[in-house]
């Protein structure tokens, strides 16, 4: 089942979150930076006092909790991005006028969207989790990316 933005987040990752009220979703941040001009900025995360401020605040002992939820979120996302891409590729059920219309007009360009869309929400969520790994590790935002690639090429 294909969920809607709106409905992922109602229902989505919620942590205790305090953001200040001079933050910008569009202001500088040392988060990674998002893929593509439609998606925002993480913004700042803090662990126990480490961190920039002015942005979302976890106590260490619930941090874990938000990863896992934004670790579940990018499951469902992917799972959500065969359903789509069955969407994308659907084929007229026969070779005639209205099912090529309904497909070239119809099917095909908002599959091709909703790929799109999806694509965006995962390469969110995962700068989010990114950014709190590194905010929980105490450590910086290209530094968690380093030790992600070491740890994805086996070293």
């Amino acid at each position: 089942m294909l969920i809607s933005q709106h409905e992922r987040e109602k229902s989505g990752p919620r942590g205790s979150c305090a953001m200040s009220s001079n933050q910008t979703a569009s202001g500088p941040s040392s988060q990674p930076a998002a893929s593509g001009p439609d998606i925002p900025p993480v913004a700042p995360i803090m662990v126990d006092g480490y961190g920039k401020a002015g942005g979302y605040k976890f106590d260490a002992d619930q941090v874990d909790s938000v990863i896992k939820q934004w670790e579940d979120l990018v499951t469902d996302l992917l799972a959500d991005k065969q359903m789509a891409e069955q969407v994308a590729n659907v084929r007229p059920p026969s070779d005639e006028v209205a099912s090529n219309r309904f497909v070239h007009d119809g099917a095909g360009p908002s599959g091709r969207s909703l790929l799109e869309e999806n694509k965006k929400m995962v390469d969110y969520a995962t700068n989010y989790l990114t950014a709190l790994r590194a905010a929980k590790n105490k450590i910086s935002v290209e530094e968690q990316k380093h030790q992600q690639t070491l740890k994805q090429t086996g070293f």
